[in-house]
């Protein structure tokens, strides 16, 4: 599947060597160095279309987005894969009510995911795949998985043991009861008569009456979640057999840390013998005027919405990436009336022939942003001197700053 047009990123000129990035590790709940390597490995879990692109996803995506900025503004590669599931019950049952083709709401969903992430500045992944693009790999990672004895039958449907890792359950910190509470809300069936554990995910589901299916070795049907994405990472990553991790990062919003990437990681552990990643990261939550964004409650805020209200999206981006990526948040007008203001007030600064010291903004920027992407702090520096470049200071070089913020936070002013 295409992904969307690159977006050109100026080369930094500096002085001095860019800090080792740290990021927290979900897994461990501790801020730790990202091992410098020539090349980054990184996955992020991609939408399911059936409503793209809300400013939930928006944030998400804007979080990886620095990573990948900051690892490439130091001189390394980055590997980026995003999958699409282009084929999942929620998908479906959209398609049902809405009387639309579950295919033509795909492509609609994915298209305008396209626009949105084109408009916010997002660098595109190496690999956009969607899950029916990737039916083949899913069936062997399948019949790998079975060769290790740990996938089982439940009528036509296969299931994996997901204590087959004895790591399953360290990424989320949860208790069984937890997890099985949390597997029932998110799409799992811990209750189902045949499992050898109620935490055993589905693999494989043979095809439905009137649902669309395809035909395998396992029969005719369609992926699971979980082993969509494990299929897909390992594949398109290349991951390197000298390192102790498949792969150097997974990342997606908190959401998913459970069931999605433990499932996902536990059945990468059994692929390959490793870790499936060295760091993963998650992105919080947001919500809006006071309660909790989400499709049920049918309160979700759109960024092709806003943007055709004739909202900037520098000022979407500026927004969503002034609070920290790891603090749940809220949006709200008043959210959004106070970007407007605050960023009208930079290219305020920007306009002006003569403008503040820009060095030590550059400086903080940059450390603030090696320290798990400390945003607040470095547009925090932004606005301290764009203040002072109205009050009339001078000496700086505002050509300079410019280029740092569009490099590592992508907003170009």
């Amino acid at each position: 599947m295409k992904s969307w047009p690159d977006v050109v990123i100026p080369v930094l000129d500096l002085d001095g060597h860019m800090p080792t990035l740290s990021l927290t590790n979900s897994k461990t709940s501790r801020k730790e160095e990202v091992v410098s390597r020539d090349t980054y490995r990184m996955y992020v879990c991609g939408i399911t279309p059936y409503d793209a692109t809300h400013l939930g996803h928006a944030a998400t995506y804007l979080t990886f987005d620095l990573i990948n900025r900051y690892l490439r503004a130091t001189g390394s590669s980055v590997k980026y894969v995003q999958n699409i599931t282009d084929i999942d019950d929620p998908l479906l049952e959209r398609a049902t009510r809405d009387n639309v083709d579950w295919q033509s709401l795909a492509t609609s969903q994915i298209d305008l995911f396209r626009a949105d992430m084109v408009n916010l500045r997002v660098i595109p992944p190496n690999h956009y795949i969607g899950a029916v693009e990737a039916i083949d790999l899913v069936t062997e990672s399948i019949s790998s998985l079975d060769e290790s004895g740990t996938i089982y039958p439940i009528g036509d449907d296969l299931y994996f043991k997901n204590y087959s890792s004895p790591e399953f359950g360290k990424l989320s910190h949860l208790s069984k009861d937890e997890m099985a509470a949390i597997f029932s809300e998110r799409g799992g069936n811990p209750t189902l008569q045949g499992k050898v554990d109620p935490l055993d995910c589905l693999v494989w589901m043979a095809q439905r009456p009137n649902e669309p299916g395809w035909p395998s070795v396992h029969g005719t049907g369609r992926p699971g979640w979980h082993i969509e994405c494990t299929a897909i990472a390992l594949k398109y990553l290349e991951p390197d057999d000298t390192q102790e991790t498949s792969i150097d990062i997974q990342g997606g919003g908190s959401d998913l840390i459970f069931p999605h990437h433990e499932m996902c990681a536990s059945q990468g552990r059994v692929l390959t013998g490793k870790e499936l990643a060295a760091t993963y990261v998650h992105s919080a939550m947001i919500g809006l005027d006071g309660e909790k964004m989400s499709k049920s409650k049918g309160n979700l805020v759109f960024v092709s919405k806003l943007i055709n209200e004739g909202v900037d999206p520098m000022v979407i981006r500026f927004a969503l990436i002034s609070q920290h990526y790891r603090t749940d948040r809220m949006w709200s007008d008043e959210v959004l009336t106070d970007a407007i203001k605050r960023v009208a007030r930079i290219r305020q600064a920007f306009s002006l022939q003569n403008v503040g010291q820009t060095q030590n903004v550059i400086s903080t920027v940059i450390t603030a942003l090696s320290q798990d992407l400390d945003t607040p702090a470095a547009i925090a520096a932004l606005e301290d001197w764009a203040e002072l470049s109205i009050q009339g200071a001078n000496g700086g070089d505002s050509k300079a700053l410019a280029t740092t913020l569009d490099a590592l936070l992508g907003l170009d002013f």
